[in-house]
């Protein structure tokens, strides 16, 4: 499950992550974050049945954390297999197939939206959008 994660930086430097981690024994990915000197969020993905202690931790160091159920949609009705999507995704979540048809591995995602930027056709879309 993926998890948004954001917390404010005003009163330190504090490693909530590793603290999480380290309280619980649940494993986090940190699948990709943005830190400055006065905020963070971070997107994280843990198993899913872990979802409630790692939620209940998070706030409880202060941190609002929001359950990402979206993913992001290809309209194959609209995908022309361009390759555009593959270019820019830092993750890798596009390939073409063997028959030069444009493949999504929803797993490996972790929803930048540079996908949907990008796409000429607007193909792709977050699902909560579609």
């Amino acid at each position: 499950m993926k998890l948004l994660v954001t917390f404010s930086r005003k009163e330190g430097k504090k490693p909530i992550i590793a603290q999480v981690v380290r309280d619980t024994g649940v494993l986090v990915s940190v699948e990709r974050a943005l830190i400055d000197s006065s905020e963070g969020e971070a997107l994280i993905d843990i198993p899913d049945d872990t979802c409630r202690i790692v939620r209940d931790k998070l706030a409880d160091l202060g941190a609002a954390v929001r359950f990402l159920e979206e993913e992001i949609a290809l309209d194959e009705s609209e995908c022309v297999d361009c390759g555009a999507c593959i270019s820019i995704c830092p993750q890798e979540v596009f390939s073409f197939d063997e028959e030069s048809k444009l493949h999504m591995d929803a797993e490996k995602c972790v929803l930048c939206g540079r996908c949907i930027e990008i796409c000429p056709h607007r193909a792709l879309s977050r699902k909560s959008e579609a």
